[in-house]
Formats: structure tokens, sequence, C-alpha cells
């Protein structure tokens, strides 16, 4: 039997906090998942502080560049990329870095019903079809203001289906789609644009949902925006009739900003590389191998801070 460890006063007192939050976001009924925390010296007024959100929220990128929050996360990873170029929604260049980046294999798709003869962007902006259409809502921002992206590059936008009639729901739904596929099956919405799409995707099809293709040229343009190409494959979503080329909404990048100091930066990833195996991905823990490098399941575009690169080096994983 492991001998218990034993804590000082002073860190008792957040232990206990920390450990009591960390058990709760575990329990089903429990709706407040977002974590905002800061650290600072005990019994300082004015001092060092060390900041953190363990969320997806796309405003907090500008907050990291500044240096008023020090570590955050997004998703999808794409969205980092913007950020970091100065593209899509970014219209500068933000001051970020990555720490690491969570595996997680996704896309955006855009399903409508074959009912409404729609089979392409261009139907939906040329017919000024009054969609009613479900997106996902508020607790992942980064859904509306990516497909706002793609449908950008089509000439048109979610507030263009609003103003042609149309009906634009923004549907928060914790562990997947099924209720807005049940909605979609009952006739109640015509369209999903989301990701997610291992909940929805092949149910849909079956259903007599189309899914839309993003064509090469615009696929080219999107990419000049900081967006991945992916692919929604036939085999791995029947019964669609076929494989579906799409944007890419893959990875969990934990970022921070250029300026974030080394010392703590460094401290955050050996705190994460000692937890690793209590925090539990698909079954297994966190593949820190996988975390520090570009792959498909979690595109990492924008360089590593030097000292969570330095950090990583020195473990191994690099």
């Amino acid at each position: 039997m492991e001998p218990l460890r034993r804590y000082s006063p002073a860190a008792i007192r957040p232990k206990l906090v920390l450990e009591v939050v960390a058990e709760m976001m575990e329990f089903a009924d429990w709706p407040y998942r977002q974590v905002r925390m800061t650290l600072r010296d005990q019994g300082a007024e004015e001092s060092f502080a060390f900041s953190l959100f363990g969320g997806a929220k796309p405003s907090t990128v500008e907050e990291v560049a500044r240096g008023d929050l020090d570590i955050a996360m997004l998703n999808p990873s794409s969205l980092l990329t913007m950020a970091y170029r100065g593209v899509g929604p970014f219209s500068t260049a933000q001051l970020v870095r990555a720490v690491a980046v969570i595996p997680s294999a996704d896309c955006l798709a855009f399903g409508v019903a074959e009912r409404t003869g729609l089979r392409s962007f261009e139907d939906i902006r040329e017919r000024r079809y009054p969609l009613r259409l479900s997106v996902r809502g508020s607790h992942d921002p980064a859904v509306r203001l990516l497909v706002d992206q793609v449908l950008a590059c089509y000439g048109f936008s979610l507030d263009d289906i609003g103003r042609w009639g149309g009906h634009v729901s923004y549907d928060q739904e914790l562990g997947g789609g099924p209720t807005r596929i049940g909605a979609f099956e009952r006739g109640e919405i015509e369209a999903i644009f989301d990701e997610a799409i291992h909940g929805w995707v092949g149910r849909g099809a079956a259903a007599g949902m189309h899914f839309l293709v993003i064509d090469e040229p615009h696929m080219r343009d999107l990419e000049a925006r900081g967006f991945r190409r992916g692919i929604i494959l036939r085999n791995g979503h029947p019964p669609l009739a076929a494989d579906v080329p799409t944007v890419d909404f893959s990875g969990w990048p934990i970022y921070t900003s250029v300026q974030a100091p080394d010392h703590a930066i460094r401290d955050f990833c050996m705190g994460l590389n000692a937890r690793r195996d209590r925090l539990i991905l698909d079954g297994r823990g966190l593949p820190i191998e996988q975390m520090v490098r570009d792959s498909p399941e979690g595109p990492l575009e924008v360089p590593l801070h030097p000292a969570a690169e330095q950090c990583w080096r020195d473990l191994g994983y690099l």
C-alpha cells in the first residue's frame, strides 16, 4: 500500500478545493463545467499571479495574448492557428504559443434534408432558402464562429438565413446531439451544422440528410483563412453514400502567451506530465508523446512556447 502523503498546512487548503472541484466535474447533473482559477502568493495582496481557464471560449485568446490569462484551451486547433496568423475572425496576429494539444479527431458537418432539394452551399445562397437550422449553442461558441467563416466563403451568413425567413436555433446538448437528430427526424428542423460528427452524422444520413461538400476552390480559400481540410469517411459513418470533403475540427490546444514566464510554463508542463495517468482519454491516460507534435487528431501548427518545448524535450517527448 502506498504510504499516505503529508501536505503542509499552506498546501492542504488549495488542494482540498482543487480535488473537490475535480470530483464535482464528474457529477452527471453538475451544470458548471468551465473552470477559471488564479494562483498567487499566500497572503500577498499584490503579487505574481498565474491564471488558468479550463474551457473553450474564443474570447480568451485576446486575454491570453495580453497576459491577463496565462493558460487556456480552445477547440478546434484551427482556431488557435487563425489567432496566431491573424486570419479568419482575428484581424491581427495574436501573441500566442502552444503548450500541448489534446488529440480529438473531428470535422464540421453541414447536413441538410434531402427534401429541401439543397445540394450545395450555392443553392442556399442563390435560392435565399429560409432554412430551419440547428447550430451548437453557447457552451461552445467556436462552432457558430467557424460555421460563419465557412458560409462567408460562399457569400452568406447565419444571419442572412434569418433575414430570408428561416430560423437558426442555437442548441446546447451535453453528451452529443440526439435531441436535434430527433427534431430532424420529426421534421421540426431541416438542417444541422455542427461538429461531434460521431454522435449524429450516421443517424442523420439514415434519416434522409444530405451532407454539403466543400469544393476544392473554396477549400483552398478556407485553408488560407487558417482552416485545415478534413473528410467525413463513408466507411466510418454508414449509411453515407460517399466521403464528404469538409473542414477539420480536431484538437484541443492548450496555449499561452509568448510573454508567459518560463518558470510557470515549465511547472505547468511538469504538473501535466505528473498527472497524465489520472486524466483518462479514450480509456487511457493522456498521450503526452502525441500531444507535443502535429498529428491528424491533434493539429499543432502554432509554435510551442520555448519553456514548454524545452520541458518536453527534457522529459524525452521531443
